[in-house]
């Protein structure tokens, strides 16, 4: 009897999951643990120097992405600069219990009580492109573009487009530590390779061009009236080269002053393509999102992560602009 009571119990089990589509598919169930692994791993916070700059958008979309492939959202926001408004950001990520904290820090040193907050709440926190230059602080792994590599890459084509002789300014932004990289970088072999007789390059100073192409434009303005013999320009990133060659046009001395910037943006690839920019050491965002990402799931399954991950820039010259297939023609 136990027997015949048992097979209409089991047709009818049957018979509900053929009428539920049977066993699911592949992707069903992906999508059903994806689901279920998101809910389960939570969110990731990202503070953003600023979303105006391409180069950052390009980080917080590709982590978004990335983060989602292992079941973690992200929360971005930005601090456009203000350290003061990333503080309240990591506060407000603190109350929402996130899973990790990810900053580019507005200011190098103003970021270290939000990451002390951080962690005494227990949140691992993580830095990408831009380090926390204060002690006492605990950040997991930080991601960056090797920037003193990069900087002296800079002096190269400088040297490069000057054929090793001639006056130069820095367009600067010292508040936060990859560029203070960079310009140390580019300093360092500007220095080395003036040893050489054959190369004589002065440094007549470095302004501050707030690393945006408005306040850049008006510096470099500046800078061309107190140096009438100058020859080439560093500006440490693409929107400072932007405010410079709007400047150097303006003056009619583009054709003179050679710029060397920094990043890669597809407009500072134009540039350089147009002979507006020399060149430019590239910086890859997408890696170093995708590798903060790396390091955050590494970090949570208990693996040893790096303190520091570095990756090289490459140098980018007019050549390569004209062989871009991402550039429109």
């Amino acid at each position: 009897m136990k027997r015949i009571c048992a097979f209409p119990a089991l047709a009818m089990a049957i018979g509900i999951l053929l009428a539920c589509g049977g066993k699911q598919s592949p992707d069903d169930e992906t999508s059903s643990k994806s689901t279920e692994t998101a809910k389960d791993r939570g969110t990731i916070g990202l503070s953003v120097l600023t979303l105006t700059n391409p180069f950052f958008k390009v980080i917080a979309d590709t982590m978004t992405e990335e983060a989602a492939r292992h079941g973690y959202e992200v929360a971005v926001v930005s601090g456009e600069f203000d350290a003061d408004v990333q503080q309240n950001q990591v506060k407000d990520f603190i109350v929402q219990r996130v899973a990790a904290i990810v900053l580019t820090p507005c200011d190098s040193a103003a970021v270290a009580p939000a990451i002390k907050e951080a962690n005494a709440a227990g949140i691992p926190v993580f830095t990408a492109d831009i380090a926390c230059m204060t002690t006492g602080v605990d950040v997991v792994c930080h991601v960056a573009t090797d920037n003193y590599q990069g900087g002296r890459l800079a002096a190269q084509a400088m040297i490069e487009a000057l054929g090793g002789q001639g006056k130069v300014a820095i367009i600067d932004h010292p508040e936060v530590e990859s560029v203070i990289q960079r310009t140390r970088g580019f300093r360092d072999e500007l220095a080395e390779a003036n040893r050489k007789p054959d190369v004589n390059i002065e440094i007549v100073g470095a302004w501050p061009g707030g690393a945006v192409p408005d306040r850049s434009f008006a510096t470099t303005q500046d800078v061309l009236q107190m140096h009438a013999d100058l020859d080439g320009l560093f500006c440490i990133n693409d929107p400072t080269a932007f405010g410079a060659v709007r400047a150097l046009e303006a003056a009619g001395r583009l054709d003179r002053v050679k710029v060397i910037a920094f990043d890669g943006q597809p407009e500072g690839k134009a540039m350089i393509r147009d002979g507006k920019i020399y060149a430019d050491p590239i910086q890859f965002p997408r890696k170093i999102a995708a590798t903060t990402v790396d390091a955050i799931v590494r970090y949570f399954r208990g693996e040893e992560v790096p303190k520091e991950i570095l990756i090289p820039t490459a140098l980018y010259r007019q050549a390569d602009a004209e062989n871009d297939p991402e550039l429109e023609r």
